[in-house]
């Protein structure tokens, strides 16, 4: 079990949060997603990066994507792994 979440320091200026993400079920589990207009983004400044040097904020911009990435990927699997254990727990008594 994980005793802390690691703290996220920002979330991007221009993360548009009423449609930054949503949330799906995936074979009963909810699952945190970026919105189609924010992968969209991501993948314009990744292939910005590709070609030549990101501004300094869009540097920034890009690595708080990642960071935030990172969380929500760490939240998926604990509750995943949350719902498997209580499911094979559920099945086992």
């Amino acid at each position: 079990m994980i005793d802390t979440l690691p703290k996220l320091d920002a979330l991007p200026k221009s993360l548009p949060l009423e449609r930054g993400g949503r949330i799906e079920l995936q074979e009963g589990a909810p699952v945190f997603k970026a919105s189609a207009e924010l992968q969209k983004r991501i993948a314009s400044l990744l292939s910005k990066q590709k070609r030549k040097k990101l501004s300094r904020n869009e540097d920034h911009e890009l690595c708080v994507y990642e960071e935030l990435d990172d969380y929500l990927s760490l939240a998926n699997r604990v509750i995943r792994n949350l719902l498997i254990t209580a499911s094979a727990q559920t099945h086992a008594a």
